[in-house]
């Protein structure tokens, strides 16, 4: 049964005020103070008052829709860890009564610099732009003087504002944990030419070994995608394995484990595994998989928060944003000593 929407007339009966009152406060109109227009604003989002923007919009010329730009490749699957990202940042807009509007972007697009139509034809007040593109489309796309966040990659573009999660550290901390548990052989499962969240994790990776004097062997660094953005259904690994590999998301610590299994060897008593995400991967999967909780919902938040005080303040500007996340143990790593 459909609930019925709450009035202009219920939220006057919830303050015992009049209904014109109400209508002058929630229309922006003279006549109400501005502490007695605050406070039916606020119980009108109690209530779950739905309010119209049509006759606001025009007037200061917002539209209140924000753009959500996300490439094709990394929500091919419905399980992507990018879902996720998107249903918290548009729960967050509808929480500051903004729409969010997805727009994917086919590798074509992408390689042509097409905008989204919401953007071009000025249907949004604002973009936040989920994963990694070119520094191409990314300067076009800064050219068009709208305001915009990037969440979870960042550019060499020095005009951009940034939410990411910290994931050098996170990378650095999941190494540290495979050498105190006395692995010294230890591989890195990403392309790290593909995004910046890999590099960065990679290079935490890189760090842990160099503080201990363990040499890096490039026959362990292996990918895990195409330069398309693909994942590979198999990874190339090499006759002689580390006792260990860091992975660059769940999604591939999941698939390297489901690999190694087929070829006859054990998680954790062979070979170790951690991921990253903390998604669904890695709870799925036997033995359940140590990785980073990487902290979304404070990622997305930032994201909201900065896209809009951007949008009311054309020269507010953040910079780079980093959210750390947290070390989560389970049941994928042999302790060697």
């Amino acid at each position: 049964m459909k609930k019925k929407s709450v009035t202009m007339s219920d939220i006057a009966k919830a303050m015992d005020i009049s209904t014109v009152t109400v209508s002058k406060a929630l229309g922006d109109k003279d006549g109400v103070s501005d502490e007695l227009r605050e406070k039916i604003k606020q119980k009108a989002n109690e209530m779950g008052y739905r309010f119209s923007y049509t006759s606001k919009s025009s007037k200061e010329g917002f539209t209140f829709n924000i753009s959500i730009v996300v490439a094709k490749h990394f929500i091919n699957d419905a399980s992507a860890f990018y879902w996720v990202m998107y249903r918290h940042i548009v729960e967050l807009l509808q929480k500051q009564n903004y729409y969010g509007i997805l727009d994917v972007i086919s590798e074509s697009d992408q390689a042509n610099r097409s905008m989204p139509n919401s953007v071009s034809d000025k249907k949004v007040d604002g973009v936040i732009v989920l994963g990694q593109f070119d520094d191409e489309y990314v300067s076009e796309l800064l050219d068009l003087d709208i305001p915009v966040v990037f969440l979870d990659f960042y550019s060499s573009d020095n005009r951009t504002d940034t939410i990411l999660s910290d994931s050098f550290f996170g990378s650095y901390m999941l190494t540290n944990y495979l050498i105190n548990a006395g692995h010294r052989n230890i591989g890195f499962l990403g392309t790290i030419t593909s995004t910046s969240s890999i590099q960065d994790r990679y290079l935490g990776y890189y760090k842990a070994l160099l503080e201990k004097g363990i040499p890096l062997r490039s026959e362990w660094v292996i990918d895990d995608r195409g330069p398309e953005g693909t994942s590979y259904p198999h990874f190339d690994l090499p006759v002689q394995k580390p006792t260990a590999f860091v992975c660059n998301c769940d999604e591939a610590a999941y698939c390297l484990l489901n690999q190694l299994r087929s070829e006859g060897y054990v998680v954790p008593d062979d070979i170790s595994i951690v991921g990253y995400d903390n998604h669904i991967y890695s709870t799925i999967s036997n033995p359940r998989i140590t990785t980073i909780d990487v902290d979304s919902k404070r990622m997305s938040y930032e994201a909201v928060e900065t896209i809009i005080k951007k949008i009311r303040d054309k020269n507010y500007s953040r910079g780079r944003t980093l959210v750390t996340g947290k070390l989560i143990i389970r049941d994928s790593v042999k302790i060697l000593k």
